[in-house]
Order: C-alpha cells, then sequence, then structure tokens
C-alpha cells in the first residue's frame, strides 16, 4: 500500500493545516492575523504621547531660556556703548553697576526709572531714554536686569523684582518718581506701583499685559503653557491698589503679546489712564515716541498728580 501523502491528508481536514497553528484546528477558528491597523494605530499614538511629553518636559525645564534673552557684555564693552549713547554708569552703594543714567541737562524735577522688556539690555534703550531726557527736566535712569548686560546674576521674576526694588529706592526721595515699563517690564513696573502707590506719581507702559501666563498660552496653544509658567508675572493684580495716572500703549498688530491683553489691562484698571492703540504697529514699533509725545505725557502725569496731591491734603485735614 502507497503511504497516504501529507498534504493530501492535510486537505481533507476541516479546517487547514497550512497555517501552522494548531489552536485553530482545535477551535475550528480561523487564524489570528498578525498586527493589523488598531496595533498599527496604538504603537503610533503611543509614540505621538511620549512625544508630546517630552516636549512638555523640555518646555518646563527650559523655559527661562524661551522668556529670557539677554545680550551679554563685558564691563569694559558695556561703559564704551554708554558713552556712545549719552549714559554714564548708575551704581548701588556697594559700587555694582545696576543701570546706566542720562541726567537732565538743568536741575533736574524728577526721576524716570525704565524697566525694558526680555531682551536685549539696558543700553539698547536709548530710543526711550532720550526722548523722555529731551522732553523735561528729569533724571533718566535704565535698570539692567541681573544676567542682562554686564550685570551678574540670573534672570527671573525674584530678581528682576530685588533689582527694581532696590534700584526705585535709589532714585532722589525728594522729586516726582516715575516708571516707564517695556512689554515684560509691565509685571516689573506694576510690582513697583503696588509697593510704593504713594511715590509712583506716573506709569507708562508699552505692550502691556494683564497675565503673562495667559501670554504664554497664546503664543504655545499646543501645550499647556498658563500651567507650566513658573515667572507668573500679573500686573492685574499689583495694579489694584494703586490709583496714580497711567498711560497705556498698545501695538494695533502685536505678534508677540495680542492687543486684547493691553486692553484688558486698561479696562480693569480703575485709576487716571489713558490708552493709544497705534493701528498697524507691531511688537517692537511703538516705544520710539518723539519728545513732544512725552511731553503730553508728562502733561497728564502731572494733572493728576497733582489733583490727587490735593485730594490727599483736603482727607488729612
Amino acid at each position: 500500500m502507497r503511504p497516504l501523502q501529507a498534504d493530501r491528508w492535510f486537505r481533507g481536514l476541516p479546517v487547514s493545516l497550512n497555517c501552522l497553528n494548531f489552536d485553530c484546528v482545535m477551535n475550528n477558528s480561523p487564524p489570528k492575523p498578525k498586527g493589523g491597523f488598531w496595533q498599527s494605530f496604538y504603537r503610533v499614538l503611543q509614540l505621538v504621547v511620549i512625544g508630546y511629553l517630552l516636549i512638555v518636559v523640555a518646555a518646563l525645564i527650559f523655559q527661562r531660556r524661551l522668556i529670557y534673552i539677554p545680550t551679554r557684555l563685558t564691563t569694559e564693552a558695556a561703559l564704551h556703548e554708554a558713552a556712545e549713547h549719552g549714559f554714564t554708569p548708575w551704581k548701588n552703594g556697594s559700587g555694582q553697576i545696576i543701570g546706566w543714567k542720562m541726567a537732565a541737562g538743568g536741575t533736574a524735577t524728577g526721576s524716570v526709572l525704565i524697566v525694558h522688556g526680555n531682551a536685549g539690555c539696558a543700553l539698547d534703550r536709548d530710543y526711550l531714554a532720550q526722548p523722555i531726557h529731551d522732553a523735561a527736566d528729569v533724571d533718566v535712569y535704565v535698570l539692567e536686569y541681573p544676567g542682562y548686560g554686564a550685570r551678574g546674576g540670573s534672570p527671573g521674576k525674584s530678581s528682576f523684582f530685588a533689582a527694581a526694588e532696590e534700584a526705585f529706592e535709589l532714585l532722589p526721595a525728594d522729586k516726582s518718581k516715575y516708571v516707564v515699563s517695556e512689554s515684560l517690564g509691565t509685571g516689573v513696573a506694576a510690582e513697583l506701583a503696588e509697593k510704593h502707590p504713594s511715590e509712583v506719581a506716573g506709569l507708562a507702559m508699552f505692550a502691556p499685559y494683564h497675565n503673562l501666563a495667559m501670554v504664554a498660552q497664546k503664543q504655545m496653544p499646543f501645550l499647556p503653557a498658563y500651567f507650566l509658567l513658573m515667572d507668573r508675572f500679573n500686573p492685574a493684580d499689583s495694579l489694584k491698589d494703586y490709583h496714580g495716572p497711567v498711560e497705556f500703549i498698545v501695538a494695533g498688530s502685536d505678534e508677540i503679546i495680542s492687543p486684547g491683553f493691553g486692553r484688558k489691562l486698561f479696562a480693569g484698571y480703575n485709576g487716571p489712564k489713558e490708552m493709544q492703540v497705534i493701528a498697524g504697529a507691531h511688537h517692537n514699533e511703538i516705544a520710539g515716541q518723539p519728545p513732544s509725545w512725552w511731553r503730553e505725557v508728562f502733561s497728564f502725569w502731572r494733572l493728576h498728580s497733582e489733583r490727587q496731591s490735593h485730594e490727599s491734603k483736603r482727607e488729612a485735614t
């Protein structure tokens, strides 16, 4: 008798063993597919989630490098550049350069402290300092943040606030004190107004915002930036107890701080206020105003400062 050929015997079974899956013979069910669409989908989804979480962790760890973009200078280079722009070193009691001064042409009637934005350094702000200097008999001081220019230290909310507090205390006590801010500096200026409500005679805020965490979320909508932000500048809260005159200047086409954030800060402020929205202007195109413009700002500041002074005297009597 010829032996039965294996392939014929296999073909006679109800389910082919050509799949080499004996479970399918015993269960009388078709073979299970290897892989398939859903397995591939879950694998891709896993990779996407892991990648996203890595981006979130990187944003959390390196966020200060994304926010603070200083220009660093040696002391010699800073002194040389300062002389070219008409600045002299502004030093604290220990002799450390904490910023730069542009002295009034005549007898100074007040002081203006400039707290700048997140990029560059104080010496870049001659486009702010020079027109202010030319508009009134005031000494103009530009604060250098820690970690910027030739100043040591590290950038951050706490170091900025400490530096601003020291600088404000060094301004002459017998003269009016005004604070001008730019972009990120809005939070620093608002903090000074909160701590010294009776001493800050007026504020001017270029490209302001009400809450930095909201700005961050707008800039990075694909990340939970609102919750990740560590340096939470909140000018809206800081200005609640300040009632001096504030000039708000908003760039109508600001690509970094949406105009809506400046409008919101303006709407929530309860003291004397003016807002200028410069149509079509971008973030870095609004702070360079001429002396004639600044004279109007000084008039606004002084008018309301005098009114508040008279009201305070009446309340005292």
